[in-house]
């Protein structure tokens, strides 16, 4: 099997630059690499996705919101993740359970024992090995959030944006506890650091974990 590892963190905590520059980096010392995200990865789950972050969807249930997570990651589990791992590559996901946890948990305040009932079924036991946590004030990801939209001229996935301050804050506080509770997986990280010290920072501890790791085989 190869190695799993996530990345999380609130709107615009640089997730999504962190990952691309870490899969870069992993090509680069010869490892096979699967870059992917969450929802999505795969065409049904992308279909899903364009329904769970288009900012029209207003009315949308937070149980049916939850539900359409679980099917996007069932399909992305069982199509597009758990082959690459047995294959022997490297998966990096951008989001996975830990945000159902947060978002659905903490922010809508669903009942957490079914998030992690529907996370169980809908990854088949397939849990990340390493998780990368990029925290960042809520107001200073939002912010940057916002930019990227008007810089894309896009905001075709901005649902979440527009949730309110509370909302977001019980997010990062989730994460937090996430990352307290499980020490051995998740790595925190300043999101508020430069680009590129943040990425020398993620890198270093990718590549020492895969060392000790294959140390320990």
């Amino acid at each position: 099997m190869g190695f799993f590892i996530t990345f999380e963190g609130i709107e615009g905590s640089g997730k999504s630059t962190q990952i691309t520059l870490l899969r870069q980096a992993l090509e680069r010392a010869g490892h096979v690499v699967l870059q992917t995200r969450e929802p999505g990865g795969c065409d049904i789950a992308d279909q899903i996705r364009r329904i769970l972050l288009h900012p029209q969807n207003t009315a949308l249930e937070p149980t049916a919101e939850l539900l359409l997570y679980a099917a996007a990651r069932a399909q992305h589990v069982c199509e597009i993740i758990r082959p690459a791992l047995q294959q022997g590559h490297i998966v990096l996901c951008d989001r996975y359970t830990d945000a159902t946890l947060t978002y659905q948990g903490d922010g809508r305040q669903l009942d957490r024992q079914l998030i992690s009932q529907l996370n169980y079924v809908a990854t088949q036991e397939t849990s990340p090995d390493l998780t990368m946590l990029i925290d960042l004030k809520v107001e200073t990801g939002l912010g940057r959030a916002f930019a990227r939209e008007i810089d894309l001229q896009d905001s075709s996935e901005g649902r979440f944006e527009r949730e309110e301050i509370a909302f977001h804050q019980r997010v990062r506080e989730g994460y937090l506890k996430l990352a307290a509770a499980e020490p051995h997986r998740f790595r925190q990280f300043d999101g508020a650091l430069s680009i590129d010290l943040l990425a020398a920072k993620i890198e270093k501890t990718t590549f020492d974990f895969i060392a000790q790791s294959k140390g320990q085989l």
